[in-house]
């Protein structure tokens, strides 16, 4: 790593995507709001695939990050689940919180690049990643 790297953060180059991962199927089939999402944001994309539906990482996860839920063929960001579901500041907070840490449990995980929408973009095909964003999403919830 280059000194300017240190100031500058490295890039960090992942392998293509295997064609045959069981996450491509999943990426395939939320193809369209993914690569919306990629034209609408200048943000570095981690794409967690799961069935039906993503996770999507925008920043520089464990610390400064935004999360996007791909879903129902839509992008659902962190400001509209809060008002869907009346989550207070205090709430979205804790629920930054503990995703960052899912994030961080997961740092062994595989990492993949794709690009969707002219995008290069980070692809972790992690179930335990998967489940834990969604057991964090249901406990907020109730």
């Amino acid at each position: 790593m280059g000194l300017l790297d240190k100031f500058l953060g490295s890039k960090v180059d992942y392998p293509p995507l295997p064609a045959g991962n069981e996450a491509q199927a999943t990426l395939d089939e939320i193809k369209a709001p993914l690569e919306a999402l990629a034209h609408k944001v200048s943000d570095h994309l981690e794409v967690v695939p799961a069935e039906h539906e993503a996770f999507v990482f925008l920043g520089k996860p464990p610390k400064k990050f935004g999360i996007a839920w791909i879903h129902d063929g839509k992008v659902t960001g962190l400001k509209e689940f809060a008002e869907e579901h009346h989550l207070s500041q205090i709430d979205m907070g804790k629920l930054i919180v503990r995703l960052g840490e899912a994030y961080q449990h997961a740092s062994e995980a595989p990492r993949y690049s794709a690009e969707f929408g002219g995008k290069q973009m980070v692809i972790i095909p992690s179930k335990g990643l998967e489940q834990e964003m969604h057991q964090i999403m249901e406990s907020t919830l109730h």
